[in-house]
């Protein structure tokens, strides 16, 4: 399977889709809260909390895996990405390592199929051209030297982060999965 067909893009909910994982764009205590992260929470019920609360938090860069409870996902893995602070406290290399401590994560679990949202590019502040660019280059990177996950779902809830992956993975209008 080449690396072009393993990776999708998509504009959806991320709650909704059926795939093994989805990447929960958390926060380092892993408690829920705003944007993906409290949509998350809320669609997988109450379990997801009282499991969350068991893991003693996350550091930045770092990812968590947690069952999905009332998600079509079987999985959910919790990453905490870094806070934008100007570009010259390491954010680039923290999220870097979001997307590959998850896909780690992903490999020894057998995940077959994972579904990512845009890390840290909401409250947290990344600018999106330059996440977009972390998360394609991290991803296929792993790709290549590893046969699991099979496919990848970059989930854009946005047009603005949609648009963007599109350009990045140089897909046209007619190969568009909505």
């Amino acid at each position: 399977m080449n690396l072009k067909s393993r990776i999708k893009l998509i504009q959806d909910d991320i709650t909704k889709l059926n795939v093994d994982a989805i990447v929960n764009a958390a926060n380092s205590r892993l408690a829920g809260g705003g944007g993906v992260d409290g949509a998350i929470h809320r669609a997988a019920g109450v379990e997801l909390s009282e499991a969350c609360s068991k893991l003693n938090g996350c550091s930045t860069g770092s990812s968590k895996i947690t069952s999905g409870y009332k998600l079509p996902a079987r999985y959910i893995i919790h990453t905490v990405g870094p806070v934008w602070r100007g570009g010259n406290s390491n954010e680039k290399q923290l999220l870097e390592s979001c997307y590959y401590t998850t896909l780690e994560i992903a490999l020894q679990n057998k995940i077959k199929s994972i579904a990512f949202s845009n890390i840290s590019t909401g409250i947290y502040g990344f600018p999106k051209p330059e996440a977009a660019e972390i998360a394609v280059g991290t991803v296929s990177s792993f790709l290549k030297i590893n046969l699991l996950p099979e496919q990848v779902f970059f989930v854009c809830f946005d047009e603005q982060n949609y648009n963007l992956y599109e350009e990045i993975l140089g897909i046209k209008n007619d190969d568009r999965l909505i």
